[in-house]
Parts: C-alpha cells; structure tokens; sequence
C-alpha cells in the first residue's frame, strides 16, 4: 500500500512538474494586438524542444537601427509536422517574419506567425504560416 502511495505521488508531481514549466504566451507577448513584421538576415536557427527559434538581424521598425530579434517558434516535433527540418533555413537567408510582439518592446522579441524565405542561389522559396497559434 505505501509503495502505491509512493508511486501516485511521484506521478503527481513529474505531472504538475511539467505542466508549470510550459508559459503562457498572453503572458510574454501581445496577442491581441496587430502582429510586427521585420525583415533581415537570419543569424541563427535553432529546431528544439520545448520551442524553437530563430535569430533575425533586421532593423527595429521603431527607431530604424539593425537589431538582432529573437523569435519564438513551436517544438521541433510540430515544425517536423509541418515539414520543416534542420536545412530548411540557413544563417544568411533573407527573410521576412511576422509575429506577436513582446510585452516588453526593449527585449524584441515575437512569438512567430509566418516566416517567408523568397527564392535565392538556386533555393526555392519557402513560406510557413502558423498552424501553432
């Protein structure tokens, strides 16, 4: 009996534990208000779990000056889905993003809602519009 005990409240807790890591995204960023598109260079791409993202040096539609955005985007499971993998988007791509802007404007960051790569050096285009919202 203690041993079932034991067992139910591990479970208990590995659940709950997983469950509070996740955060809100209406709690980091804007999601009523009209989406920010940037467009630049990708600096960075990262396909990983709990959530992806992507590095984008573009200027600040604010005060114009180039600035380095970190992007949000769904797990790598759910981008996999979609089609997108590792070779996907290279560092140096031109591309234009869409998303939701943080709470915080100085961190510029956005939770991404599309992400277009136009054709270049032989690439086709690629476009992904957010089945994850």
């Amino acid at each position: 009996m203690k041993l079932k005990v034991l067992g139910l409240s591990l479970a208990a807790l590995t659940i709950s534990a997983g469950a509070q890591a996740h955060h809100s995204f209406a709690g980091t960023y804007l999601m009523d208000a009209a989406p920010v598109t940037i467009e630049g260079k990708l600096v960075q791409f990262l396909l990983r779990n709990p959530h992806s993202y992507v590095q984008v040096e573009a200027k600040d539609p604010q005060t114009g000056e180039m600035t380095r955005w970190s992007i949000e985007w769904g797990t790598a499971g759910q981008l996999q889905q979609g089609g997108v993998s590792n070779d996907t988007l290279q560092v140096g791509d031109h591309v234009i993003v869409t998303g939701n802007a943080s709470r915080h404007p100085d961190d510029h960051r956005l939770r991404m809602r599309t992400i277009e790569r136009p054709a270049a050096d032989g690439r086709p285009a690629f476009t992904w519009k957010g089945r994850f919202n």
